[in-house]
């Protein structure tokens, strides 16, 4: 029972990222109708904007202590953050100590920005064209932002702590009744799934709650018609590309403690992602949701050293297995709108 709960927390712990990433490009395909295969950089752009924040926090002012020499004789030199010197020792090494959490702030509005300059720039472009085309922009310009951070920031993956709080571990063992130590899991991971639940549940109560929200789901509808009521939809799905690459950007953010960013790992996200859109249902915002929290769990149990010696390499095709027969079964996917690729 202990390695099933441990799994089904692995599972969560996956399916968040899954789950994000695929609610942003199905809010772009539900909206736009592009087939975005840039996302996948969007989520490590928000990754990197943790690094930079990290980076410029940790910006520092060298000073010389006379009292104190190195092995040469000469006096040390004291490296000193300008955020320690601004708001005292103790309250900067507070601020650099939260610089991911802090990072959500910093990548709102950058996430945005890049967002609304992609859609406008560029995919406005190929609303009309085919999905073969967008794919193939998308992925070219995914290439693109992918070496400008590799040029800036290198190959290596670069480490992104988190806060000291939230580097120990919870024990599920003693909260469950099991012996101690049975069921040891991560903070940040925990905290990792209940940002991705906070962040889908705002997504959903802004499209079910708002007018604004209201008019974008009838406009995913019925485009034409809500134009024709004097709407200008265009610009209020230009402001969900907008939303869509800032939750991929969170989603990456938050995800940095877990996995060192490095600039590749966009890429190994987005055709997980897709699969999980395609598992979902097109254009479907729960079944995306849903889809990868379920793929994430069936992924954690295929993990298992059990599974992976009974089946060599399950763990790396289970995920596709799912499609496969999904799509043979249900084409439309598991909440898709009837007809999205059926015809």
């Amino acid at each position: 029972m202990d390695a099933i709960i441990l799994q089904v927390l692995n599972g969560l712990d996956k399916g968040s990222a899954y789950a994000l990433i695929a609610l942003g490009l199905t809010l772009i395909f539900g909206t736009l109708g592009v087939v975005n295969f840039a996302h996948g950089a969007l989520f490590m752009i928000g990754a990197f904007c943790a690094v930079t924040l990290q980076k410029l926090l940790t910006l520092s002012k060298i000073t010389l202590d006379e009292t104190r020499t190195d092995f040469l004789g000469n006096p040390m030199k004291i490296e000193t953050p300008y955020v320690s010197g601004w708001f005292g020792d103790s309250a900067g090494a507070a601020i650099i100590d939260w610089s991911v959490p802090l990072a959500i702030l910093f990548a709102i509005p950058v996430m945005m920005l890049i967002g609304f300059a992609m859609e406008r720039g560029l995919i406005k472009h190929f609303y009309r064209r085919p999905h073969a085309d967008q794919i193939l922009v998308t992925f070219g310009l995914a290439i693109v932002l992918q070496e400008i951070v590799k040029y800036f920031f290198g190959a290596n993956p670069i480490p992104t702590p988190a806060p000291a709080a939230f580097k120990g571990s919870f024990d599920f063992g003693v909260l469950l009744g099991f012996d101690p130590f049975a069921i040891i899991y991560p903070y940040w991971r925990l905290i990792y799934f209940a940002f991705a639940m906070v962040i889908i549940g705002a997504v959903f109560a802004f499209l079910q709650f708002t007018t604004f929200g209201m008019v974008v789901r009838a406009g995913m509808a019925d485009r034409e018609t809500v134009g024709l009521l004097g709407i200008d939809i265009d610009r209020r799905f230009t402001l969900m590309f907008g939303i869509a690459a800032a939750v991929a950007g969170l989603a990456g953010v938050m995800y940095t403690p877990i996995n060192s960013p490095n600039y590749h790992m966009g890429m190994d996200f987005l055709v997980i992602s897709f699969v999980v859109v395609v598992v979902g249902g097109m254009g479907s915002l729960p079944g995306a949701v849903l889809a990868g929290f379920l793929l994430g769990i069936l992924e954690a149990f295929a993990s298992m050293t059990e599974v992976i010696a009974l089946i060599p390499g399950i763990n790396q095709i289970i995920i596709y297995l799912v499609a496969i027969v999904v799509l043979l079964t249900r084409p439309r996917g598991l909440m898709g709108r009837k007809g999205v690729m059926e015809e």
